[in-house]
């Protein structure tokens, strides 16, 4: 097996893109706010189902559906950030966990299935999506990075949609409103006893953030169906995982930090069948699921030992709420 076209193909997949994109929400959340958001998955939950229900259920065009998807983020993080914010960070964490979770359960729901799509969660809702790709028919690529026109458009939307937010984080951060977020990051009471209204600044980063992981979540739908389990605490611990990787105070860490996370992710299975069949690595085929999520623990665990800010992070901006 060619593992090298392999690896770029996956660098450069939607789904590297859709990861990408909601860690960029939660670098803004926790790596420059100092918001510990364990619920990123349910932003992504949410703007999964607002973009499909509309989608596939009412039929929107695909702008209404986009505008759907951003109305439900801000929505959700309304109803989470108005209890919540004004909690301490571990109490947070716990709350947001929660809510996520809420999400992910009342989807699955008999009595709402007609809508959701219940334990099956809902298909084909890149339909509109597709409707408009202004690529021609055919396929792209060469070997094992062939792509059809659809697989394509999705990759240059998926890829253009994280520079877009990139540029957006950055030029934030760099602004006055940055250095407020950053400020209350560091020490919130110095912030509120210089005049500024703490909790609408926090209530501004959790809508910006959280609208990053609605998009995500939209994007992450696009190349598969919609299945609820797909938004567990799995999610947003794999983002978390990216983040740390990436640096967790920067805005272009979590790009990298996702290709070289979901490469990994990817290929380790195909790395571990490989031997489990050459009978190189004595384990059963049941157990390589388990393992290849060890050696992802264990390499983070070192990272976070040698190098807590990451890749492209700068140690003296190091933030890890207690």
């Amino acid at each position: 097996m060619n593992f090298i076209p392999l690896a770029f193909g996956e660098l450069i997949s939607p789904t590297t893109a859709a990861y990408a994109l909601a860690t960029i929400g939660l670098v803004v959340h926790f790596g420059f706010t100092g918001l510990v958001n364990f619920g990123q998955a349910g932003f992504m939950a949410i703007g999964g189902y607002a973009f499909a229900i509309t989608s596939l259920k009412f039929d929107w065009p695909l702008p209404f559906a986009i505008l759907a998807t951003i109305v439900a983020s801000v929505l959700f993080a309304f109803v989470l950030g108005v209890p919540t914010l004004r909690l301490r960070a571990d109490y947070l964490s716990i709350v947001t966990i929660a809510a996520a979770e809420i999400i992910r359960l009342s989807v699955k729901t008999a009595e709402i299935s007609n809508v959701t799509g219940g334990a099956t969660g809902l298909n084909g809702a890149s339909a509109s999506f597709n409707a408009i790709n202004p690529i021609p028919d055919g396929t792209y690529g060469w070997g094992v990075l062939t792509y059809n026109q659809d697989a394509v458009w999705v990759r240059i939307v998926g890829w253009a949609l994280v520079l877009l937010a990139c540029l957006l984080v950055w030029a934030l951060i760099r602004s006055p409103w940055g250095r407020i977020i950053k400020g209350i990051r560091e020490d919130e009471d110095a912030v509120r006893a210089l005049g500024k209204n703490v909790f609408s600044y926090k209530m501004q980063s959790l809508v910006l953030g959280g609208v990053l992981g609605g998009l995500a979540g939209a994007l992450f739908i696009l190349p598969r169906s919609l299945q609820p389990d797909n938004y567990g605490t799995q999610l947003t611990f794999f983002l978390y995982t990216i983040m740390l990787l990436g640096g967790a105070t920067t805005v272009f860490g979590p790009v990298i930090g996702s290709m070289i996370f979901w490469v990994v992710l990817s290929l380790s299975d195909g790395l571990l069948s490989l031997g489990v069949n050459s009978g190189v690595i004595p384990i059963t085929a049941t157990q390589q699921g388990p393992i290849r999520f060890i050696i992802v623990g264990v390499a983070l665990a070192l990272l976070v030992i040698f190098r807590p800010q990451g890749i492209l992070g700068n140690k003296k901006e190091v933030f890890f709420s207690a």
